[in-house]
């Protein structure tokens, strides 16, 4: 019997609800839960739906403000400011996947023929942003530096998309003309959507920003305007609308925006993901076969094309693993781009299955490897030493220096002791040669070291790293991270390790709960620091300060506390 769309869109939509209600108990990806309502809705599932063409117009409705939601979030100086490091890594990231994927697909035989290869693997070359930014933040590791770089790569890898999304329509006969007419149209849809957005929406969006459902409906024009404008230059609408949220990201009206449109854009998102799983075939030993084989590619192209050079270029095997782990997944946008290879023509039904499985298993997969990195990583350090793979332990000089008492020893170096060390080379410069600093950021360590202040590299969490960096020697010890920064550890394990090492120490340590801070004197804190009561106590100021109109001046003194203030962490 044939459905009405209407019908069709109830179905989907109960579907993916349900899924994603088992999905949230059971903490999977929304994602994977849109895919398989989908497979289970469609021709090879129940056959609820049995032709999802109409679903699949609709849907890409959906890709458009998927990707203009994508180019909102593209913070376009922060990418042109990346450091050589995070470009370094990147480029070889991309272009070493790419051309991996494409001899090793092209050759195995998972490929129909070479273009498809070259499709799975710019596919398997790209990272899943919504995945990873979500356990970062969630495990408060985006400021990390393995997080800026992981952050980085995937900036990058964006903008890799787009060049792709440019040849797509081409791709099938390269030939010189037809390839330059597509640089020269994408030279002239940047040129007009850089001209626009720089000269035109700016006072259009001052003049409507008093009515914020004008400023919604402007910036969806502004989008499928710009995609419609792609189209008709022969180039896939779907980079017309992610430039055009790039084009805008900077405006002070995009949070408004994205705020507005994430609603809009998760149901036709929805539909989008649900009509891939229709597509999903029936799992097969083959399929599964090839699933496996594919994880394995991807998993181990990341290790192979990030671990290597940053470990080449110093940054120590913790923050050289951690990007490679962290990156290890197929992105979203990977279903995408071969969504709109197989409406090219260019890729078949196979290959789209077998990156979706590839998707759900890896999202389970790497959401779990990334929750788990920090005890990966402890595991696999022996295996590393074997290998001579050493992390930036000192040199020989340094652990000769390392092996002088120092009075005063900083665990981690974050915000408060970026701080603390400010404060005593303005007020105490004579007890900078008695500190001594352990953390694991090589960014840090060159700064305190270009200070002359000394810095061991090593985890704070490890015995070895505190007893060969004197901790087990100072008078003072002091660790200002909270427990949700420490890995592996919290204030009260490090309380009680540093006492085992150093009993005689006066050890200052920090508490979030105000419920920890009896615990840990009676673990041996000789003192704890909580942040939240001198920040109350500064903030019951500021409101003194506004009752009794003062604010400016404190602001002021506020000011000129800050001036001339040069560290580590700005």
């Amino acid at each position: 019997m044939e459905q009405s769309l209407v019908t069709e869109i109830a179905i989907c939509i109960i579907a993916a609800w349900v899924v994603a209600v088992a999905s949230q108990v059971a903490r999977q990806p929304l994602l994977l839960a849109y895919l398989i309502a989908g497979f289970a809705i469609g021709p090879h599932g129940f056959k609820f739906i049995t032709d999802a063409r109409d679903i699949q117009t609709i849907s890409e409705i959906g890709l458009s403000l998927l990707l203009f939601m994508i180019g909102l979030e593209i913070d376009l100086k922060r990418m042109l400011n990346a450091g050589r490091v995070i470009t370094v890594t990147a480029i070889v990231q991309i272009a070493g996947c790419v051309l991996l994927g494409w001899l090793v697909f092209g050759f195995c035989g998972l490929a129909q023929n070479r273009l498809e290869a070259l499709y799975l693997a710019v596919a398997a070359a790209m990272s899943s942003t919504v995945i990873i930014v979500k356990i970062l933040y969630d495990k408060r590791e985006l400021e990390t530096l393995a997080g800026r770089i992981t952050l980085g790569v995937l900036v990058l890898q964006d903008v890799f998309v787009i060049l792709f999304l440019a040849l797509q329509p081409n791709l099938k006969n390269p030939a010189a003309g037809p390839l330059a007419q597509a640089f020269g149209n994408v030279i002239l849809l940047l040129s007009v959507a850089f001209l626009v957005s720089r000269f035109v929406l700016p006072p259009v969006f001052k003049f409507i920003a008093r009515l914020p459902e004008l400023v919604l409906v402007g910036a969806l024009a502004w989008c499928f305007a710009l995609a419609g404008f792609a189209d008709f230059l022969k180039l896939s609408p779907a980079m017309g609308a992610l430039i055009a949220g790039v084009m805008i990201s900077t405006f002070p009206y995009t949070l408004d925006v994205g705020a507005k449109v994430t609603s809009l854009r998760d149901f036709f998102v929805t539909l989008f993901f649900v009509s891939l799983g229709m597509i999903i075939p029936l799992p097969t030993w083959s399929y599964l076969l090839w699933t496996v084989f594919f994880c394995l590619f991807l998993v181990g192209s990341r290790l192979v094309t990030v671990f290597p050079l940053l470990y080449k270029m110093r940054q120590g095997y913790r923050v050289s693993l951690l990007p490679a782990i962290n990156l290890s997944q197929l992105s979203e946008l990977s279903l995408v781009l071969l969504a709109l290879g197989r409406t090219s023509g260019d890729v078949s039904e196979n290959s789209i299955g077998i990156a979706a499985f590839s998707f759900a298993f890896l999202a389970v997969g790497s959401t779990y490897a990334m929750l788990a990195s920090n005890s990966i990583l402890q595991k696999i350090t022996p295996w590393l030493n074997k290998l001579d793979l050493h992390d930036l332990d000192q040199t020989a000089a340094d652990s000769d220096s390392a092996r002088k008492i120092h009075r005063i020893c900083l665990l981690g170096f974050s915000w408060t002791a970026s701080s603390l060390i400010e404060e005593i080379s303005r007020e105490r410069p004579d007890l900078l040669p008695e500190i001594v600093v352990i953390d694991f950021n090589p960014v840090v360590h060159e700064k305190l070291k270009q200070r002359k202040i000394h810095a061991v590299y090593g985890d704070i969490t490890a015995r070895d790293v505190l007893h060969h960096a004197g901790a087990s020697h100072a008078e003072i010890i002091i660790c200002s991270l909270s427990n949700t920064v420490l890995k592996g550890a919290d204030n009260l394990k490090m309380l009680r390790q540093l006492r085992e090492l150093n009993p005689a120490a006066k050890i200052v340590v920090h508490a979030e709960l105000l419920s920890d801070i009896p615990l840990l004197y009676a673990a041996g804190a000789s003192f704890v620091t909580a942040p939240r009561l001198l920040e109350a106590a500064n903030l019951l100021h500021v409101l003194e300060a506004t009752e009794k109109h003062f604010l400016d001046a404190k602001r002021g003194e506020q000011l000129q506390q800050l001036e001339n203030r040069s560290e580590v962490i700005p």
